[in-house]
């Protein structure tokens, strides 16, 4: 905000001020004065503004001078100055010249001031040797640091030479007063002469030797009022004459001054009568005193110095001699009279123009040969030879430089597509416009210079195009890059006859492709690869490239559903493709491998991770639903089925779940597992095979001993036996024991590990109503048996079943002796629960 203040403060003061500078006069109709930039005329006078033409918004240059610097000069001083003033520019408007400053408005005077308007100035040359009077305060660092380059000097002397000799020979006129504070250096660089208020003209008729009118110089009159004493000739205080070599001798000590950092060879301070002291002193001048000149000017300088006229060299001889036979003086020259040479000259000059450029000072080629190289636009035929220095100027330039002198006279030439080789060098240079235009101005001018390269029809510029767009990637817009540049790209890749395109297009998107996101190369950049018509190995091999880039690649990467379903499919046939080299074959079967260990890896790991949750799951499932089933139950075993080879391998492929033969046979019989099933509940458990089989055998006990008991029961219920029993208290179980009996010594024969009988136990240890598999009982399971017979069996071994304590004196074959303790009878209800 400070600088924002500070920027709105110095403006408006700046526009108040140019507001009093020209109040009333009619300059100020036609012209808007911006900015004081320095000073001019005798005594530096002339303040020097620059402005524009309010109509044309043409730049100028606005010369005022104030009448109130008068008011510290007599009143004869005050009317001769401005008589003198007014001579000066009334004189500079009537003459045209390239090396002469051009007047756009002629003199126009008001109450408070003069004033006049011309081609737009830098400033005057005393100012650019250290004169800052009637300047604004503080400098700027553009003047302060401002410093002239020898090629400069060089080119400056020799068009003040030209306009001498103009002035001499064609308008017959000496100027008298070639001094800093008469010379302007406009804005392009060039010297040029004004200040013509003490000139004077020829009085001989044109077909005589010209002659000139002498002025003394009045010690009376202010200095102001006369031409500077200081580059004044030695005739003016000798011989009391003057002519064209007096111009000559002023010119001399001006080149003095310029190579001695402003100091003149001798100082008068405005001082007649030491201007005559010295002036008898050039007689004898000494050598060391032009030691700062440059040793191919040094003699010519001497003459020029020289007390005596007639030696001094006119100005058209002066601009012959070798000092100026420099090529950057030289070239200046010639881009000053290009409008006088054909376009097959133009030609040759600018072809070598490059080499001098590189040479010269950046100052020097921005503002002095620029210039006259956008000229040339206009000429369409001249401007492939003209475009390459302009943009080799614009190179060394910076983006401010570039954007307000370069970029304007630019933008009609992104345009032109005729001839080819505009477009070619636009292309060459392409990094220096994308680095120094606006962003607006890319997205209008540049990048729709780049569209046109895409779609034309040139082999050149397609290739050239593509091999330099990712250079400048990064400077691309995603907006634009992925509407516009890509499907470009993809139209030419597809569509392109030529083979060395179609690749350039693949190369060109895998290099792009760190500029871009992975969304936009899943989604924009991969299809494009399988709709490319050809199948050449080249073709192939940048598919291959674009792929590993894209896979390998951080930001991107390939995911294992990419690979899977598109990539795969679409590269493994291109494996084997007839043209492939036999490294062009491993390179592809090298990435199909790396792409498929890659999917295999990860989707291992997913399956891993999924696998380990499932059966974590699966796990507290049936651990929370057996806890709850029975908490006291305990399992022992489970059967198994032997494997049939190729069940093992289907197995092998995970689908043993489907070849499980229980599942069959109990879906077959109408079974259907429950929770309350322990070949289910022990499913999920490892156990060896003696537990499984040991557990088969429980199994087919319990089954039959299940199905006794259904046999038995309704015999026991039917038979008259069973309705009495000798015992006291008790029903008769002669028939039961009888079949017991029978059973146990059936089953000792038949099964005789471990299916024997038990040592004698309690009646405690009898099969409660409760009992379970894996529960220990005192008897094993019943085995299938016949039906009974008449014929009652021996049932002295279940006596071993019985508890001593309680039936000590029971017999089973003798149930008529009854012990000295009567038994109570068992009941139906006993009698099954003993069966169960």
């Amino acid at each position: 905000m400070d600088v924002f203040n500070k920027l709105r403060n110095t403006v408006s003061s700046t526009v108040s001020q140019l507001s009093g500078v020209l109040p009333g006069n009619p300059v100020t109709r036609e012209f808007e004065a911006t900015r004081h930039i320095g000073s001019y005329g005798p005594g530096l006078l002339w303040k020097i503004y620059s402005g524009f033409k309010k109509s044309t918004k043409q730049e100028a240059a606005i010369f005022v001078f104030e009448k109130k610097l008068l008011e510290k000069y007599v009143k004869s001083d005050r009317f001769l100055i401005l008589d003198i003033l007014r001579k000066g520019v009334s004189q500079l408007t009537r003459l045209r010249h390239p090396k002469i400053l051009t007047v756009q408005h002629p003199l126009e005077e008001s109450r408070d001031c003069l004033a006049f308007a011309t081609e737009p100035v830098f400033l005057s040359l005393a100012n650019a040797l250290g004169q800052h009077e009637n300047m604004p305060m503080p400098l700027s660092s553009e003047i302060k640091e401002y410093k002239l380059y020898e090629v400069e000097i060089k080119y400056g002397i020799l068009q003040l030479a030209e306009s001498l000799t103009f002035l001499h020979n064609d308008v017959r006129l000496v100027h008298r007063n070639i001094c800093p504070e008469s010379i302007i250096i406009n804005k392009n660089g060039a010297w040029k002469i004004a200040g013509f208020d003490f000139c004077v003209m020829n009085t001989n008729s044109p077909d005589k030797p010209a002659v000139y009118p002498f002025h003394e110089w009045d010690p009376e009159i202010h200095v102001h009022a006369q031409p500077n004493l200081d580059f004044l000739a030695p005739e003016y205080a000798l011989t009391l004459s003057c002519d064209t070599s007096s111009d000559m001798f002023s010119l001399g000590v001006l080149v003095y001054t310029i190579f001695n950092d402003g100091k003149v060879p001798f100082c008068n301070n405005g001082n007649f009568k030491m201007f005559k002291q010295n002036s008898c002193e050039l007689k004898c001048l000494p050598g060391s005193i032009l030691n700062a000149i440059p040793s191919t000017l040094r003699d010519y300088e001497k003459m020029l110095l020289n007390v005596t006229p007639e030696v001094r060299p006119d100005a058209h001889q002066f601009t012959k001699i070798d000092f100026f036979e420099d090529v950057g003086a030289k070239t200046l020259q010639y881009l000053d009279s290009l409008f006088q040479w054909d376009n097959l000259q133009k030609s040759h000059f600018y072809k070598g123009l490059p080499t001098i450029i590189n040479k010269m000072p950046k100052r020097v080629n921005l503002y002095r040969i620029l210039p006259c190289l956008l000229k040339e636009f206009r000429n369409i035929e001249m401007v492939p030879f003209v475009l390459p220095n302009v943009l080799l100027i614009a190179e060394d330039s910076t983006p401010k430089e570039f954007q307000r002198s370069i970029l304007p006279d630019l933008k009609p030439i992104f345009k032109i597509e005729e001839p080819i080789q505009i477009m070619l060098i636009f292309l060459q240079k392409m990094d220096v416009l994308l680095t120094k235009t606006p962003p607006e101005d890319i997205r209008n001018h540049v990048l729709p210079l780049l569209y046109s390269a895409l779609e034309s029809n040139a082999q050149p510029i397609q290739e050239l195009c593509l091999s330099i767009i990712p250079g400048f990637a990064h400077l691309v817009e995603y907006s634009a890059m992925k509407n516009a540049l890509l499907p470009r790209i993809k139209n030419v890749c597809i569509n392109t006859s030529y083979l060395s395109v179609r690749v350039n297009c693949l190369i060109c998107i895998g290099k792009l492709l760190e500029h871009l996101d992975k969304w936009l190369v899943l989604d924009d950049v991969l299809p494009i690869l399988q709709e490319i018509p050809s199948k050449e190995p080249a073709v192939l091999m940048g598919i291959l490239g674009i792929y590993k880039l894209t896979m390998t690649h951080k930001k991107l990467g390939l995911t294992k559903e990419v690979m899977a379903t598109k990539i795969l499919p679409f590269l493994v046939p291109l494996s084997i493709e007839n043209g492939l080299t036999l490294n062009q074959f491993n390179a592809v079967i090298a990435l199909v491998k790396e792409m498929i260990q890659q999917v295999e890896t990860e989707h291992r790991n997913k399956l891993q991770q999924l696998n380990s949750i499932q059966h974590e799951q699966r796990s507290t499932l049936e651990m929370s639903k057996f806890q709850a089933a029975n908490k006291d139950e305990l399992i022992s075993g489970i059967a198994t089925k032997p494997i049939h080879e190729l069940d093992s391998m289907f197995e092998g492929l995970g689908l043993g779940s489907f070849l499980e033969e229980k599942d069959v046979c109990k879906v077959a019989s109408g079974f259907s597992p429950t929770n309350d099933d322990p070949m289910s509940k022990l499913a999920s458990q490892s156990l060896s095979l003696e537990d499984k089989q040991r557990l088969v055998r429980e199994q087919e006990m319990q089954q039959r001993l299940k199905t006794e008991k259904n046999r038995i029961q309704p015999m026991m219920t039917a038979s008259p036996m069973l309705n009495s029993n000798p015992v006291i208290g008790a029903k008769p179980k002669d028939l039961t024991d009888t079949l017991i009996q029978s059973n146990l010594q059936t089953m000792s024969r038949n099964y005789p590990t471990p299916f024997t009988m038990v040592q004698h136990r309690p009646m405690a240890a009898f099969p409660s109503p409760n009992w379970q598999v894996g529960q220990p009982i005192g008897i094993a399971p019943f085995p299938r048996m016949a039906a009974p017979g008449p014929v009652r069996p021996d049932l002295s071994a279940f006596d071993n079943l019985l508890n001593k304590s309680s039936f000590s004196s029971i017999s089973t074959n003798n149930m008529k002796s009854v012990s000295s303790k009567p038994v109570s009878s068992l009941s139906k209800s006993d009698i099954s629960d003993l069966l169960s």
